[in-house]
């Protein structure tokens, strides 16, 4: 069912940043190995889109957001939560979603590399 995920048609891949959110921590939680994220995706009609997470919900269904990654293969993440906010650059649609523990690769920051090596010296 079309209503049922929010994709992405045109641009690069989502970024996925880890939930730093208290309340967001908790929902992947349960039997699954899961890894609560967020992402941002610009947007035209963000209310529209949270409306139609609000109803999947409503009617007890799930949500996905589907995408292609780096290698162009289709994935797809449930969505737990949604937000919409304008910016000065127009509107950004904010997904907190649950991915593959096993799939997610963690980058460093060369920049905390760097602040760990300046805090070590005198």
């Amino acid at each position: 069912m079309e209503d049922n995920k929010i994709t992405i048609i045109e641009g690069p891949p989502p970024v996925f940043e880890p939930a730093q959110d208290g309340w967001a921590l908790g929902l992947g939680e349960g039997p699954h190995l899961g890894f609560t994220a967020i992402t941002h995706l610009r947007t035209y009609n963000g209310s529209a889109l949270v409306e139609r997470c609000y109803r999947a919900w409503h009617n007890k269904s799930p949500i996905h957001l589907h995408f292609r990654n780096d290698m162009g293969l289709e994935e797809h993440a449930p969505i737990f939560a949604v937000r919409s906010v304008e910016t000065p650059e127009g509107q950004v649609l904010l997904l907190w979603v649950n991915l593959d523990r096993e799939k997610v690769q963690f980058g460093l920051d060369s920049s905390d590399d760097e602040d760990a090596e300046d805090s070590g010296k005198n």
